[in-house]
């Protein structure tokens, strides 16, 4: 199976779309973000280098050892292992980052069990992760055993069984699969929304135009149409 369908691509260039959600995972941090965090599938360590601007000291995980060694790039602080099975002592994180990774680990029940076990009581976990209510698969699809990149419409309203047969590299989440994850975890719900994306490609190509259908979409955040939004945004608070 192609890597970057399997694992996904993690962000190489630092645009609007990724400094918005620098800026809400620090809102949702509060005085965390001074703390031990954890970027718990760091990709090539963009998020793990902007965080420490930002005052973290910033442990990055990530599963692939070919974007390990890029990682190390940004930080010496950056080991190989797998997000269920991470290890290193419970209670140790003031902050957990989790970007667009649960939709590609092999049990993502156990990563989420895993990342509220490293937390400290009082800790926060920030997790973004593909909505179902989004019209586009954004991870492409197999057909007849080929992939084919990028955004496929309408897939994910599919009957699940035929969806995952399209896309069994990829998992898509609605409000209620996100809460089972949580299921006798002793958190607490800081926030559960959900975000639409930046569209810079869009604006790079059409400016003005683009930026105003960016614009609009994001006003949709605060309207019940949110549900046609990219990815979920919870940030959950461990409590014991």
């Amino acid at each position: 199976m192609n890597k970057a369908a399997l694992r996904g691509e993690p962000s190489y260039v630092w645009r609007a779309g990724q400094q918005r959600r620098l800026d809400m995972i620090a809102r949702a941090a509060g005085e965390r973000i001074r703390g031990l965090a954890l970027e718990n599938g760091c990709g090539v360590g963009m998020y793990v280098a902007k965080l420490r601007e930002l005052g973290a000291r910033v442990i990055g995980l990530e599963y692939d050892f070919d974007r390990v060694r890029e990682a190390r790039l940004h930080s010496e602080f950056v080991f190989n292992a797998a997000g269920e099975f991470v290890p290193l002592p419970s209670a140790t994180f003031d902050l957990i980052l989790s970007h667009e990774v649960i939709e590609h680990v092999a049990d993502d029940r156990a990563a989420i069990r895993e990342m509220i076990r490293l937390l400290k009581v009082g800790g926060r976990a920030v997790i973004f992760c593909p909505n179902r209510g989004y019209p586009y698969e954004t991870h492409g699809v197999f057909w007849k055993d080929k992939y084919y990149f990028g955004n496929k419409l309408f897939v994910n309203y599919l009957p699940r069984a035929w969806r995952n047969k399209l896309a069994p590299h990829v998992r898509v989440y609605s409000a209620s699969d996100m809460q089972k994850l949580f299921d006798g975890l002793p958190v607490k719900f800081i926030e559960r929304t959900i975000i639409f994306g930046a569209y810079d490609n869009i604006i790079a190509r059409f400016g003005a135009l683009g930026k105003f259908l960016r614009a609009i979409l994001q006003f949709l955040e605060s309207t019940p149409l949110k549900g046609l939004g990219l990815s979920h945004f919870w940030v959950v608070e461990k409590v014991k």
